[in-house]
């Protein structure tokens, strides 16, 4: 293939700056066009998750562009969830039977950062920043932009596009308009998120556990709070639009808003006084996952990440799955880059590699959101996550929970991990239900063998 070819990114965000840096690292030449400002100089957080969980898959993606280590630095890893009652009591459950296994709290807009200076020491790479994308001509394979500062349009010519430009992709919008065979989803949950923070205390430590994700579930809805760098956390509200006996819409004065978490969230309350401030000053976010196909068209356009399959946040997997597609696609580069393959070949290789896991996590995404909000404070469903830390502790390697196959198992795809850890699934809390496994005591490792068999035997006949 020809290195020399013109590449063109749209979108600097996490996937297009970790894509542009391999690419560059495999010498093609690539441009990079960016609608934002340079979020190294600006904020420009806006409203957008400022911090974000980093887990294996991630991280295998940072060390193939050798940034891991660089990436560390900046982490807060969180070893299980902290879940906080309605009385301030909490409980906590480990992600991982296993030792050493956890996730990382990160910065969105630091790692990002990272990707762009280093993407930016080759030679081969040059990012365009405040250049607005209007529209691509997949046939002529030239892109029109607006650049923000002089207002003037202008189109780049390119031999290769990738659209990394997130959920409202220009690239996808241009595939919708110009190819009637190109077909798309976009499913939005009745739920919207709103962003608050819990500042550091005086000293400028953490005021609570800064080794879990904290959760107050409330069946409906529920508040999440991930540690910062700097000892605040940024804490999440997830909660309806316009459904619910408490929603967006309804909490729309003071009066409204207090009663709210004084009743459903009254320790965390006690950490963000400024409460209405908070809520009044962050915009509501629109929670949607999204499908299409193809991704691919005329063997020169392309796309990647949330552009190609956008998720919701409940699985901590959309940032990893952005990064895990290109791993994907280097894979395919190193399978076909050397004879004179086209990129129409390398693109179609891809998307045969790569679409059934990113449909697969985009499920399993909505399915974590009910067992965020409820199901990790149901009894029956404490009992076996109980279970699932027993056989993942005294069985490391035979048994991995479906969390554990998604979060930590880098090398399976996310359908095998979603099939297998559904079914496992299904096993397990048909014992618990049915009384046949209890943790009221401790289980010795013959009775685990003992559901390990039974829960592998009964996963076997339901992959069959």
């Amino acid at each position: 293939m020809n290195k020399k070819e013109n590449i063109l990114i749209i979108g600097a965000g996490l996937c297009g700056s970790l894509l542009a840096l391999r690419l560059a690292q495999r010498g093609y030449q690539v441009e990079v066009y960016e609608s934002r400002p340079d979020l190294r100089t600006t904020d420009i957080s806006a409203g957008r998750s400022i911090n974000l969980a980093l887990s294996d898959r991630g991280l295998k993606a940072l060390r193939l562009a050798g940034v891991e280590e660089k990436a560390k630095e900046i982490c807060i890893p969180m070893y299980g969830r902290l879940m906080h009652d309605r009385q301030g009591n909490t409980f906590a459950s480990n992600y991982s039977g296993r030792a050493g296994e956890y996730i990382n709290s990160i910065s969105r807009g630091d790692l990002n950062g990272i990707l762009l200076t280093e993407a930016e020491k080759h030679e081969n790479v040059n990012i365009h920043f405040n250049n607005k994308c209007l529209d691509v001509d997949v046939e002529r394979k030239t892109v029109a932009f607006e650049s923000y500062q002089t207002k003037k349009q202008f189109t780049i010519n390119a031999d290769v596009i990738f659209g990394t430009d997130g959920a409202g992709s220009s690239l996808r919008k241009s595939y919708e308009k110009q190819f009637s065979d190109f077909k798309v989803s976009q499913e939005f949950l009745t739920h919207g998120y709103k962003e608050l923070e819990i500042l550091a205390d005086a000293k400028g430590t953490h005021r609570i556990s800064k080794d879990h994700l904290h959760i107050w579930p409330r069946g409906d809805y529920m508040l999440i709070a991930l540690p910062n760098m700097d000892g605040s956390f940024t804490v999440t509200l997830f909660l309806g639009h316009e459904e619910g006996e408490y929603n967006f819409k309804e909490l729309a004065s003071e009066e409204h808003i207090k009663d709210f978490f004084k009743k459903q969230f009254p320790d965390a309350l006690t950490l963000i006084p400024n409460i209405l401030e908070e809520f009044e000053n962050n915009p509501t976010g629109r929670l949607g996952t999204v499908k299409c196909v193809p991704w691919y068209y005329k063997g020169n356009t392309i796309l990647m990440g949330d552009a190609a399959h956008a998720v919701v946040p409940f699985y901590g997997q959309g940032m990893n799955a952005s990064f895990e597609d290109v791993v994907v696609l280097d894979r395919v580069l190193d399978q076909y880059e050397s004879d004179e393959s086209d990129w129409g070949k390398i693109f179609s290789a891809y998307q045969k590699a790569r679409k059934q896991d990113a449909d697969a996590i985009g499920y399993l995404a909505v399915e974590n959101y009910a067992e965020m909000r409820d199901h990790v404070a149901n009894p029956v469903f404490k009992e076996k996550r109980k279970i699932e830390m027993d056989l993942e502790k005294t069985f490391p390697t035979e048994y991995f929970s479906k969390y554990s196959l998604v979060t930590f198992n880098e090398d399976i795809g996310y359908h095998e991990a979603m099939t297998k850890g559904r079914a496992q699934d299904k096993a397990l809390l048909s014992m618990v239900e049915g009384n046949e496994v209890s943790t009221s005591l401790e289980m010795s490792k013959e009775e685990l063998t003992v559901v390990l068999k039974r829960v592998q035997e009964e996963t076997g006949k339901m992959l069959k």
